[in-house]
């Protein structure tokens, strides 16, 4: 017979049981978010990281074993992009008239995004691996990932500030409209998908569906923009700063 150890080591490789514990994470971050009244701080996406990372540790689970199960989930990130295209068309009139300042708005966030966050890194001190790591943590994980290696940086923790821009970004987005007095939601949408990609997209429908149609397509395009932008202006300005 099987001892516990020796069936857990075999369970451990099983990309079924990371997959089950994927979705059962989610789900208790789920009954959470409503039970707090859907904050920010509790999304299920944070639940379910602060589950899962602690339940790896403890279990000694590598990253890449997980992520056999997890791939299945991953894979839906894509489908589920790709749904906010329906928001969008109803929104389409209105998108059209407002193409110029949708234009500037784009390209003015990330310059002020990719500029601001080497302007604060080298002024902190930071590592050129670090500072690159976070150059585009403004637009959604798989593309800011693959602009980070591009430039030199840490995938794996761009992925953990790009998370980290996106629970703050959705937390103080509706105080700083507020204080500003923005009160056109299509503005307060574009503002949050430009600023806190995906988790600002999930605020901005909370708000209504002018706002996260508005959200997704500030998201889609800042990480369009950062793809080419960042590489582009980041050693540049990072090579200014340090001379």
């Amino acid at each position: 017979m099987m001892t516990i150890s020796e069936l857990w080591a075999h369970m451990q490789t099983n990309p079924a049981l990371w997959l089950c514990a994927t979705l059962l994470a989610y789900q208790i971050g789920i009954v959470v978010y409503r039970k707090t009244g859907f904050l920010t701080l509790f999304s299920p996406f944070v639940i379910a990281v602060a589950i899962l990372i602690p339940l790896l540790f403890v279990t000694g689970t590598s990253y890449d074993t997980f992520f056999e199960g997890a791939q299945f989930v991953h894979f839906l990130l894509g489908p589920a992009t790709v749904a906010l295209a329906v928001p969008l068309f109803d929104q389409r009139l209105r998108l059209a008239k407002l193409w110029a300042p949708i234009f500037i708005g784009v390209i003015v966030g990330c310059t002020v995004g990719v500029a601001s966050t080497i302007v604060l890194g080298v002024l902190f001190g930071a590592s050129f691996e670090s500072i690159m790591s976070m150059a585009a943590k403004s637009v959604t994980t798989p593309i800011a990932m693959g602009i980070s290696e591009k430039m030199g940086g840490i995938p794996e923790f761009t992925a953990g500030i790009v998370v980290l821009t996106g629970i703050i970004g959705a937390l103080i987005a509706m105080p700083l409209f507020k204080l500003f007095r923005i009160r056109k939601s299509y503005v307060q949408g574009f503002a949050l998908g430009v600023a806190a990609h995906g988790m600002g997209t999930s605020r901005a429908f909370q708000i209504n569906n002018t706002a996260g149609a508005f959200s997704g397509l500030a998201m889609g395009l800042a990480g369009l923009v950062t793809a080419f932008l960042a590489p582009a202006i980041a050693p540049v300005l990072l090579e200014l700063l340090m001379h």
